[in-house]
């Protein structure tokens, strides 16, 4: 009997489709597309299957059993452009990837410490080529308030269960990303009051 490692996270199924529709438009043409906390790998891999074989996707993940899943993933897909996993944790102060033409983070930044964040933009900024895009996706507050009832409630729930957590206010993650010089972010309203954030790296004087 096959030991299969795969996990399933039910709201990738719900999300994955009206992310792609969004993410085509920002894709390199070729280059590496790298995804920071990949999770269970069924947003990589779907994604991957439908871009060019000249788009070369590395996932990552700091949780050993998130890596297992990825790659059992694509083994099972048979997806060719996938690199297998590798360990990297956004608030590090080195990852183990040295360039990449795209950066990309789904449902993380209000599952984990601010410094993730923080972390995330420093790293972005280290690896993205100029004119290279940072796309992010998940709930924001914008204004200070919460887009919806349900977000509120989303974010009570992450801070009861850890107060480090919680949705961030867009403001904020703009902020950081300007600091580490990328572009204001383009903005794209997404279903079930989620936003896609796309920032672009500026080229360095």
């Amino acid at each position: 009997m096959i030991d299969d490692t795969r996990l399933y996270a039910p709201a990738t199924i719900r999300n994955r489709g009206p992310i792609l529709e969004v993410l085509r438009r920002y894709l390199p043409k070729q280059g590496l597309v790298l995804e920071i906390a990949s999770g269970s790998g069924e947003h990589i891999t779907h994604f991957a299957a439908d871009a060019d074989a000249n788009v070369i996707f590395q996932p990552s993940d700091p949780d050993a059993g998130a890596r297992s899943s990825i790659d059992a993933w694509v083994k099972a897909l048979g997806v060719m452009n996938v690199r297998p996993a590798i360990a990297l944790d956004a608030a590090a102060a080195a990852w183990p990837v040295d360039h990449a033409d795209m950066v990309m983070n789904i449902n993380m930044i209000h599952i984990a410490p601010w410094a993730a964040a923080v972390g995330l933009m420093r790293g972005a900024a280290r690896v993205i080529q100029p004119t290279g895009a940072l796309f992010l996706y998940g709930p924001y507050r914008r204004g200070g308030r919460h887009t919806a009832p349900s977000n509120e409630a989303f974010d009570r729930n992450l801070r009861l269960e850890n107060p480090a957590w919680g949705v961030r206010d867009l403001e904020a993650v703009t902020a950081l990303a300007l600091a580490e010089g990328f572009s204001a972010p383009v903005i794209e309203d997404m279903p079930a009051n989620n936003l896609v954030l796309v920032f672009r790296r500026l080229p360095t004087k």
